[in-house]
């Protein structure tokens, strides 16, 4: 089997008096007849050289299918007079959203609902397996309940390129409205009287930048402009504070972040800024009210890296501050959310994901204590202003994802369901463990571990090891439960995360030292974490994978230059490996906002070399023996074009290198859509590198 060679048709790139030829950026060309057959010729050679792997793949879908209760239902949410959950029903792709009345107001305790019994008064209200008939791709990206729960907004994506047509529903009727918008970004939000609902809209670079305000019943061309922000750099949100006082409009970069507050009792008067923005300073806020006063609190880093806590007046938020929480190096709160009663405080220490709730009289903060040595936890939010109950979510490597209410009045924690894992799973049959890696400039770097014990604990002897890394953004890759991960597990497969700098799992700090011009720091943490691995016998390179996807794709295409011979093979989801050819230009989407977090190469030759020294399409190699590569895309991906890992692939073949290229065909920056699809793409996946680590028979 051949496979696939794009033509060479070479243009010049010239910045800051460096030519470069780029034979294959003429893939960029999404509607040009040669492109989608390339892709599909490229699609065709993968399909052949993986075909062997199909009985496995089939193996491993029916592994995961038959870990999973596949007719099921949520742990219901109250709001309002209804508890809200979603079902899921055995052969069906899509979740059902529903409701049931709710029998008596003064109990919260979630009904015990069955699958496979009537809930009295359930009400249907999204069925996505309806909403999806006719189309190979379908996604939510807005879904709202009116306060009094007679209406309903969804915006639906039918191509992947996440732009939701956006409908309202009649919920005593079922019937739409004639109201139909679209093109707009996710997250609208009804008003609290239910009379408008808020949305925003993106600029041709996919930018969010206006917010609109849309009067139930009318025609969307009669929409009000809310709010725009011209400049480049920032994305616009808006939504709600709990207590219906105020619309919050937040704009903000990588670095810098502003929010407005508009009354709710009067949206078409002009937003008024909380914080003027000052560039390199961040704040979000909640609305609260103590002593019956309209109070903020905010988060904010202005002189404090890892951020502080501050409540002030509604009425005058730059007036006097009161510091409720203080910075405190190592602590980084994360985020703050407002109920009548107390907040609960998010926030990150030693690596892990914290809750705590705040008492409004003494600013103290109760942290919830949980048992494991490795975990995710978070607040999961309610709709409700005053309910006596926080749900939690909660989940680790071994612990299957959890839901718990805890009653702040008696600081139970008390379990509302355990995600079942069909087949006799049991936690106890798995370990886990954070071991620690020492970077090239001597930085500790954290790596989480899960092993299957029956094998023997990591170290023991040199086992297959699978590695996962990310970092960038600041976003922290969590101790998580996946079904999907037992097939490799049980086939005695060691799985480590990298949690290497660029990301957030160390506080602020270690995010600023894996970003810009420290971007080096993320991709040399993450091959000083596999040299660990190998030198304390937890692994070898022809027994080592890794995987990474989006931003964690430009890792895959970096370490792949720098330590070819350290991996056996590679996965790469949507990968960012194109990057300088991106953030050159500022027309392409996000560009302008990524400036921030990668640097402007386009003005800044110091950034423009930087960039070029690192991006894995300007340094495939010629003289090097490259691991085997799997890159995955989408071809409607807005975040990550197509073009990047095609163009990367076929650089790879010029040097030899042993590189498949699969995309879907419609699909979005999250790959395909509808469960089952979902796990046939991850037992693609799952199959190919148990192919590479020679565990194919297992």
């Amino acid at each position: 089997m051949h496979p696939p060679v794009a033509d060479a048709r070479p243009i010049i790139r010239s910045h800051h008096g460096d030519d470069v030829e780029d034979r294959y950026e003429w893939l960029r060309a999404k509607e040009d007849a040669d492109v989608i057959a390339h892709l599909e010729a490229e699609n065709a050679y993968t399909d052949a050289r993986t075909a062997h792997l199909e009985p496995l793949r089939e193996r491993i879908f029916e592994e995961i299918k038959g870990r999973t209760l596949e007719t099921d239902l949520s742990v219901p949410s109250r709001r309002g007079a209804w508890w809200y959950y979603a079902r899921t029903v055995e052969g069906q792709q899509y979740s059902i959203n529903c409701r049931a009345p709710i029998a008596d107001e003064a109990d919260w305790t979630p009904p015990l609902l069955s699958p496979d019994a009537p809930v009295p008064g359930e009400q249907i209200l999204l069925d996505g397996n309806v909403e999806a008939e006719g189309h190979e791709f379908f996604s939510v990206g807005s879904l709202d309940i009116s306060t009094d729960g007679t209406r309903m907004l969804y915006g639906v994506d039918v191509a992947g390129d996440e732009r939701y047509t956006l409908r309202i529903r009649d919920l005593a009727t079922g019937a739409d409205f004639d109201d139909v918008i679209e093109g707009t970004f996710s997250g609208a939000v009804f008003s609290p009287d239910g009379r408008h609902v808020v949305y925003t809209t993106v600029d041709d670079a996919w930018r969010p930048d206006t917010v609109w305000l849309h009067e139930v019943g009318t025609a969307a061309e009669s929409d009000r402009k809310i709010f725009t922000e011209p400049d480049e750099r920032y994305w616009v949100g808006a939504g709600f504070t709990r207590s219906d006082r105020y619309l919050v409009i937040g704009v903000g970069s990588s670095i810098t972040s502003e929010e407005y507050l508009v009354d709710a009792a009067d949206l078409t008067a002009e937003p008024r800024s909380v914080w003027p923005r000052r560039e390199g300073v961040e704040y979000s806020l909640t609305h609260a009210v103590i002593g019956g006063e309209d109070v903020l609190y905010i988060l904010h880093n202005e002189g404090a890296l890892d951020f502080e806590l501050v409540r002030v007046a509604a009425s005058d938020p730059t007036g006097d501050r009161h510091v409720v929480l203080a910075h405190e190096p190592g602590r980084r709160l994360l985020d703050v959310s407002a109920y009548r009663d107390w907040a609960i405080v998010e926030y990150r220490r030693e690596g892990l994901a914290r809750v705590g709730v705040l008492d409004y009289a003494t600013d103290a903060v109760t942290e919830l204590s949980f048992d494991e040595e490795l975990y995710a936890a978070g607040a999961s939010g309610s709709a409700e202003w005053a309910p006596p109950v926080i749900r939690l979510g909660y989940a680790s490597f071994v612990t299957p994802g959890t839901v718990y209410d805890y009653e702040v009045a008696t600081g139970a924690l008390l379990l509302r369901r355990r995600q079942p894992v069909l087949g006799g799973y049991d936690p106890a049959d798995y370990g886990q463990e954070r071991v620690w890696a020492v970077a090239e400039d001597g930085t500790r770097v954290p790596v989480s571990v899960v092993w299957k014990r029956s094998f023997g604990a990591p170290g023991e002897s040199p086992r297959p090891l699978h590695l996962y890394g990310y970092g960038s953004y600041e976003h922290s890759i969590e101790p998580g439960f996946s079904v999907a991960r037992l097939s490799m597990l049980d086939r005695g497969v060691v799985f480590a995360i990298a949690h290497v700098r660029g990301g957030g799992e160390m506080g602020r700090q270690w995010y600023e030292d894996g970003k810009l011009l420290a971007k080096r720091n993320t991709f040399t943490d993450f091959v000083a974490v596999g040299r660990h691995l190998v030198a304390e016998g937890y692994t070898t390179p022809d027994r080592l994978v890794a995987e990474g996807g989006s931003a964690g794709g430009l890792l895959m295409g970096a370490v792949a230059n720098l330590a070819p011979d350290l991996f056996a093979g590679i996965v790469a989801g949507v990968p960012f490996v194109d990057a300088l050819t991106t953030i050159l230009d500022p027309s392409l989407p996000l560009t302008v906002i990524e400036w921030d977090e990668w640097g402007d190469p386009l003005h800044n030759a110091d950034v423009y070399a930087y960039m070029k020294s690192y991006t894995p399409y300007e340094n495939v190699a010629a003289d090097v023996t490259y691991p085997k590569i799997l890159a995955v895309t989408s071809l409607n991906d807005t975040r990550v074009f197509y073009v990047e890992p095609a163009k990367w692939v076929a650089r790879l073949r010029e040097v030899e290198a042993d590189a498949l290229l699969k995309c879907e065909m419609v699909a979005g920056h999250g790959g395909v859509s509808g469960r089952y699809n979902s796990w046939r793409e991850r037992a693609f996946e799952l199959a190919w590198l148990l192919d590479v680590l020679g565990l194919a028979d297992a």
